[in-house]
């Protein structure tokens, strides 16, 4: 049994100054948590001028949230980059030294990440630990084994964080902490092996949403609800796809939240009107999604939900999206990937464009809204680019949403496709760069994928 340090105070010192002092049996710290800004690049405008491709990701930093609901007894404070493009400077120009500052990164933010962190190691007379976690980090923790960073976190980190920030309050510099990476000259590239279980997702302590409550109008879904407050249901997935980098997260499991967590999380967002559920298969456990609905029924909670799903757990379960849609659920993503059953089986997706029809069907029947996410493979030709196009024309999708096919590091499409990289720098992984070598030229690629986006677009406002 993991025994934790959750020490209570009634008032945060003022300054960083204050985080050497004994507070029981660890050191009080100083913690700043950082999302980073958009950073992808963008082949298509490099090359040839497409400015319609590049990729900006948006919404609340969720996983720093949570973490930081973790961390009672610290100082903690969130910077997100993506709201507030100069906090970092602020920061470096506070006249303050925090002792741990934290980054998330997906994998087209890793350099970004690294550059941020020798900036920041070059800042301070006595620079504070760099910790970084994240889905790249879990990915390929090896990655970040360089002289400015001092820990890497891979997979959930919201007990192992607090593990390791606890050991390094009280002087310790630990080593052994499954799941966390001491990074040092000649030492190992991966951390020892954790085995996530329920008590990783420590769901007693909520996500501190007031750490980014001055960026709350900032964080909106566009067409579907406006402002929006993000809530986790569950972590990992039940199904392990090719390209997804999910599984690594929890070691392949499927882990859910309390129901009460969950109801807490929703009410504690108050005023907000858009919930919206951020899980790789919110519906993965039906037994809880049922709970659940029947929960939030009982409560009146009155908010407009948009959650994951699977197409064939819809088939599975019509009566249960109808009682969804009676809860509240007005729009779900689904990812289809793809509209050819051979691609999907070399995907692992464990599906079929059958199921992906009739799942289609069922919710437009309901009255539920899709977002349907597509993956556009490197050896598309002319007829794939129209074949898509008039397959979405067909099919009640809100909106469509087709990326390109990227390897992150650590998946199985990973393993199976390094050799043939073209592109191996990282910040041309927003899914919207064809970093394999592809059967069109890449000018005639880029622009049938430009094409069908504005065509999607026309689509979306039609809708």
């Amino acid at each position: 049994m993991v025994c934790l340090h959750f020490l209570m105070k009634e008032k945060i010192p003022p300054s960083f100054a204050a985080a050497g002092k004994k507070r029981g049996v660890v050191l009080y710290m100083q913690i700043v948590l950082v999302n980073p800004p958009n950073c992808g690049r963008s082949l298509p405008e490099e090359e040839f001028g497409i400015t319609s491709l590049k990729m900006i990701f948006r919404g609340e930093p969720l996983a720093l949230e949570v973490i930081a609901g973790n961390l009672t007894g610290h100082g903690v404070r969130i910077i997100d980059l993506k709201a507030e493009p100069d906090g970092l400077h602020d920061l470096l120009n506070e006249g303050s030294t925090p002792d741990l500052i934290g980054f998330t990164a997906v994998t087209c933010e890793a350099n970004t990440v690294i550059r941020m962190a020798e900036k920041i190691k070059k800042a301070y007379a006595k620079p504070p630990l760099i910790v970084v976690g994240g889905h790249h980090a879990s990915t390929d923790p090896g990655y970040f084994h360089r002289p400015v960073i001092d820990y890497v976190v891979v997979g959930l980190g919201k007990l192992s964080f607090r593990l390791l920030v606890d050991a390094l309050a009280d002087g310790e510099e630990p080593e052994d902490i499954p799941g966390v990476l001491r990074v040092r000259p000649g030492g190992p590239l991966s951390p020892t092996k954790r085995l996530y279980d329920v008590i990783d997702l420590v769901d007693d302590q909520p996500p501190r949403y007031d750490l980014v409550q001055r960026h709350r109008d900032r964080y909106v879904m566009s067409g579907v609800g406006g402002k929006v407050g993000f809530v986790v249901t569950a972590f990992g997935c039940t199904h392990c796809c090719s390209f997804c980098s999910i599984p690594s997260l929890t070691g392949g499991r499927y882990l859910s939240q309390s129901v009460e967590a969950i109801l807490r999380d929703i009410q504690l967002l108050k005023d907000i009107p858009l919930i919206r559920f951020v899980d790789a298969n919110t519906f993965g456990d039906v037994a809880v999604a049922k709970v659940l609905a029947e929960k939030i029924l009982g409560l009146g909670l009155k908010k407009k939900i948009v959650a994951d799903v699977r197409a064939d757990t819809v088939v599975a379960n019509p009566d249960l999206l109808r009682r969804w849609h009676e809860a509240g659920l007005v729009a779900v993503v689904i990812g289809f990937e793809e509209i050819d059953d051979r691609r999907l089986a070399r995907m692992n997706k464990r599906s079929s464009l059958e199921k992906n029809v009739a799942a289609l069907h069922i919710l437009a029947e309901i009255g539920i809204r899709v977002v349907g996410d597509f993956i556009i493979a490197p050896d598309y030709d002319y007829a794939d680019f129209e074949g898509l196009a008039r397959f979405i024309d067909a099919s009640p999708i809100a909106l469509p949403i087709p990326s390109i096919l990227t390897p992150i590091p650590g998946t199985p499409l990973y393993r199976q496709l390094v050799g043939q990289l073209e592109i191996t720098d990282l910040d041309y992984y927003t899914f919207s760069n064809a970093v394999l070598p592809t059967r069109l030229t890449k000018k005639e690629f880029y622009t049938l994928y430009s094409d069908l986006m504005k065509h999607l677009h026309q689509h979306i406002n039609q809708s």
